[in-house]
């Protein structure tokens, strides 16, 4: 007995069979090469990021464990989700619960941390937009998505000046997360709910010499 979804996706079939299939020449004409002075790259990536409702912290390397900490103190954060390969001197001074990930830790678990701490791939600054690829002081999407708070460190040499030049940094094969602020969603009355489909909270650690 043959289903109506089956009826549906057979008749998509056959048309696609007989639709003449051409190649088409994507244009890939866009504007690259784009810079900005280190200064006004940061100004734009933090003024983006805080127009989002992130918290940003701008910091040197050598204060990354400093900043890292205060922050997790400051949001009460007692159990802190990382990454297997994420730096541990970030967490030196931070004096609560570390729990390393591991992919058998089942997603629902991840709920139980108060706070995550990843570094990220690369950054936007005309968009404030942060990627993160899956790399070992990255985890898994889950990972960066469950918990409420997210502590995300980006290095300002890692920030490029528009969206081509920061996609041509990435590794094509690789999965990616696209982080714009909080996540946020709206309702039909335009009412703002933030945590729908990610962290409430969104802090940037900015490594100004990095």
């Amino acid at each position: 007995m043959t289903s109506a979804r089956d009826t549906v996706l057979g008749r998509v079939r056959d048309a696609l069979a007989l639709a003449p299939t051409p190649a088409t020449a994507v244009p890939r004409g866009y504007r690259t090469g784009r810079t900005l002075p280190d200064a006004e790259r940061l100004a734009l990536f933090t003024d983006r990021l805080v127009d989002y409702g992130a918290e940003v912290h701008p910091c040197t390397a050598d204060h990354t464990g400093e900043v890292v900490a205060r922050v997790l103190r400051d949001h009460g954060a007692r159990r802190t989700g990382v990454p297997a390969g994420l730096d541990p001197r970030w967490l030196d001074a931070y004096d609560g619960e570390v729990r390393p990930d591991t992919a058998d830790i089942p997603a629902p678990q991840l709920d139980a941390l108060d706070a995550v701490v990843t570094a990220s791939a690369a950054a936007c600054a005309e968009t404030g937009t942060i990627f993160l690829d899956g790399s070992p002081g990255q985890g898994r999407r889950a990972l960066s998505l469950v918990p409420d708070l997210h502590l995300c460190v980006v290095d300002l040499s890692a920030v490029a000046a528009g969206v081509p030049e920061a996609v041509a940094r990435l590794v094509p094969e690789r999965p990616t997360t696209l982080i714009s602020g909080p996540s946020a969603t709206s309702d039909i009355e335009l009412e703002r709910v933030e945590g729908v489909h990610g962290p409430r909270r969104l802090v940037v650690v900015i490594r100004t010499d990095r």
